[in-house]
């Protein structure tokens, strides 16, 4: 077990306690350090808290114990992974639609996690509970493109700390249906659980803050290809962020993806709508580019990898429009 000693200056006055443990100190995600507070492993001033909320004041005093990784009750499953890059401390991985990263009540296995397993082994880090070893961010089930996984705690936590400090940039490419009005843009708007719909996100006003940057690459009579730079890692960023402008991610079922607002119902029109739909098959949305440093060796290192053929199909097929 570590344990880690703390204290709060000046700078951090009127600070969460959540919110201090993860910006400035030890780069673990607000859900772990969450389960930490509530689990009793955080003392503040001596006293245990059990209240992530509660305010830092100068001169306070933290002790937080990171219990030693759970013994991992999963099973490895074989399957073909598209490494992009591996060393013994991280492995950079291009996920395919239809592959769920971990293990849900909903997707017991078959998931990444059961293929890292087989892949690595025993080497993949703890931080993250005993469902989600190495896993140190995600893409929907749905959602194609790079991830990096971590094979120690040390790497994990690393990496946490460059996404909590938003240096680890990550790029992703998107076919919408109608497109925004500005060239490019950034959407600043909270994001959290849609009350009228428990397994939705939406904008929600008291949701956890959201920024996603956007430019138009390529235009078309109703949809655009665009890029999408996050500022913050929200479940369904981008899908809930274009949504909200009319522009949802084309073939989003969950979102309003299924066909364009406000388009003449033509024959053409109709046709391109279910060719697109079709050739997609799943949401456009792909993890294009991941950049970061090594949290070991420091070197900076840049990832990309293409859309898969679906992706291209359907961009092909926009471009050849209506007719």
């Amino acid at each position: 077990m570590d344990r880690l000693k703390l204290t709060a200056g000046e700078e951090d006055d009127g600070l969460r306690l959540d919110s201090f443990l993860v910006f400035r100190t030890t780069g673990l995600s607000r859900s772990y350090i969450s389960a930490l507070i509530h689990n009793g492993r955080v003392t503040l001033s001596g006293r245990t808290t059990g209240k992530p909320s509660a305010r830092i004041r100068p001169g306070d005093t933290l002790e937080v114990e990171i219990p030693d990784p759970v013994e991992i009750d999963l099973l490895p499953e074989p399957m073909e992974l598209d490494v992009v890059f591996e060393d013994s401390h991280l492995a950079v991985i291009c996920k395919p639609a239809g592959l769920v990263v971990h293990p849900t009540p909903s997707s017991p296995g078959g998931t990444l996690v059961n293929a890292l397993l087989a892949h690595c082994h025993d080497n993949l880090s703890g931080i993250s509970g005993e469902l989600r070893p190495g896993i140190v961010h995600r893409l929907d089930k749905d959602t194609t493109g790079l991830l990096v996984i971590a094979k120690d705690d040390a790497t994990h936590r690393g990496l946490s700390a460059q996404l909590a400090a938003r240096t680890m940039k990550r790029r992703y490419l998107a076919l919408l249906w109608n497109a925004p009005p500005a060239a490019g843009g950034r959407i600043d708007a909270p994001i959290g659980r849609d009350p009228r719909e428990r397994k939705s996100m939406g904008i929600v006003a008291a949701g956890r803050r959201a920024v996603t940057n956007y430019a138009i690459l390529k235009r078309f009579e109703f949809a655009c290809l665009v890029e999408c730079r996050l500022e913050t890692g929200r479940t369904h960023q981008i899908r809930v962020h274009m949504a909200s402008v009319g522009c949802p991610v084309i073939a989003d079922e969950k979102y309003g993806g299924m066909k364009p607002r406000g388009v003449a119902s033509t024959k053409g029109n109709k046709a391109l709508v279910a060719d697109v739909i079709r050739i997609a098959g799943h949401q456009m949305l792909h993890a294009e580019t991941l950049s970061f440093q090594h949290p070991v060796t420091g070197e900076e290192m840049e990832f990309n990898a293409a859309p898969p053929l679906e992706f291209r199909l359907a961009l092909k097929r926009l471009e050849q429009g209506a007719g």
